[in-house]
């Protein structure tokens, strides 16, 4: 079906931002490695959570949805939340069949480690799009630890066969290519027999997102030593290919917990870049000014195009006339903008440069490829380069472009029908992250429709 925006009015609103798919997925693994009962408040049922729900009940925790009856003063108030009953670590593979994990790379790259501290033997699988992500370098971090993983198709991708065993050690990775491969092996490390000493070797890009994974695994009780060093020591910046982590953890067990899951800034890029890109204001509750989520740096970039940004402990404002130009940025650290960015630069005065995003490539899409491509459809001038692109903004005119089954290019490209005439082929796969997408959009004034 075609996504595309059928009319809008000038935005005005107030919604509460859908929840984290992140910290979604982290909250639902751990509760279902922990001892005992864990009660998860605010998940996000997306496409690609409801894949590690599935993977978790299949090694053994249960999980179901529950609802509770809170006061609120002298008001009464229902709410939902997932009631999980963890293993305590004791996995065991009640499926028959392969598990099949759908789109959800990050199920499969968490899980793959995690799949290893089961008793017998656990395959996971997915659709087209999931046995093409590159899993070589996971497998051979894991592999000095112990683990054996076998790939069905002899190419380091899924489908893989994680066979028992984890001993621990120490091990290296590098941090250029999937922080998820190290939030995988930090998450499953305090399961092994003797713990895990992870070395992350120069470029460490999207370290926010393992810094989201050390947050939570503290709130269910795992504690981990990290050590910063230098590469060359004269060098002294961060977040750059001269920075080096040393991860230590020690065998520990998951404490069951309750946990409110937060709002998702890269959902909500979507909400303030529409806001932005047309004009008006935006109020957006749930976001919370302490969060270690590095998509947070979607606010930092709209103010710098023009818009006026304000954040609160636990709620941003957006407000926009609408004129937004061109900005330099390096999204290393926020790779999941990328395609955001892009669509605010396409409509944006003068050019914008986005660099730091050749992780980019390794998405659920060549994301730098797809979004210069789908631009190009629309008669947008760019430079292509290897880490990124230069885009010169409002040389676009209207059109029809493909999403590529990858829901953000989805939702990105949908915006730019608030100036121009565009639809998204194959648009419904925004459901991946964002269920309610075209919902929360109407709130703020802003028709959407599938056809």
């Amino acid at each position: 079906m075609n996504l595309k925006i059928k009319n809008f009015s000038k935005i005005n609103g107030s919604v509460k931002a859908p929840s984290s798919k992140s910290y979604s997925h982290r909250a639902v693994i751990l509760a279902s490695l922990s001892e005992g009962k864990s009660k998860l408040f605010d998940v996000l049922y997306s496409e690609d959570v409801l894949s590690s729900i599935r993977a978790c009940e299949a090694l053994g925790a249960r999980i179901d949805k529950k609802k509770e009856i809170i006061l609120k003063g002298d008001k009464s108030q229902t709410v939902d939340y997932l009631e999980v009953y963890g293993t305590g670590g004791r996995l065991h593979n009640k499926s028959q069949d392969m598990i099949d994990l759908a789109n959800s790379g990050t199920t499969l790259r968490i899980m793959t480690s995690v799949a290893a501290l089961s008793d017998n033997e656990v395959i996971f699988t997915g659709d087209d799009s999931l046995k093409t992500r590159p899993m070589g370098a996971l497998i051979d971090a894991l592999e000095a630890l112990g683990v054996k993983i076998e790939s069905l198709g002899d190419n380091n991708k899924a489908p893989l066969k994680i066979y028992p065993g984890y001993e621990g050690g120490e091990t290296d990775i590098l941090g250029s290519i999937s922080s998820q491969f190290i939030s995988s092996i930090l998450i499953s490390a305090p399961l092994s027999k003797k713990g895990v000493k992870l070395e992350v070797y120069p470029e460490f890009v999207s370290k926010p997102y393992v810094d989201m994974t050390i947050s939570i695994l503290e709130k269910f009780g795992i504690d981990v030593g990290e050590e910063n060093y230098q590469f060359h020591e004269n060098c002294k910046k961060e977040h750059t290919e001269c920075l080096g982590v040393k991860f230590n953890v020690k065998p520990q067990k998951y404490i069951a917990s309750d946990y409110i899951v937060e709002g998702d800034f890269s959902s909500a890029s979507y909400l303030l870049a529409a806001t932005a890109i047309a004009g008006g204001y935006i109020k957006i509750e749930n976001l919370f000014n302490d969060s270690k989520q590095g998509d947070k740096f979607i606010l930092d970039i709209l103010e710098k195009m023009g818009a006026d940004v304000t954040v609160f402990d636990d709620y941003v404002s957006l407000r926009s006339d609408g004129n937004l130009k061109g900005i330099d940025v390096n999204l290393a650290n926020a790779p999941d903008l990328l395609l955001t960015v892009a669509v605010l630069g396409a409509v944006a005065e003068g050019k914008t440069t986005i660099s730091g995003v050749s992780h980019g490539r390794l998405k659920e899409t060549d994301r730098i490829d797809t979004t210069c491509r789908e631009l190009e459809k629309l008669g947008c001038r760019l430079d292509e380069f290897e880490d990124g692109m230069t885009i010169y903004g409002q040389t676009i005119g209207d059109g029809i472009v493909e999403s590529h089954n990858d829901h953000r290019l989805a939702m990105a490209f949908s915006l730019l029908g608030l100036k121009h005439d565009v639809e998204v082929e194959n648009g419904e796969c925004f459901d991946v992250s964002f269920p309610n997408f075209i919902e929360l959009m109407k709130e703020i004034g802003i028709e959407m429709e599938l056809k």
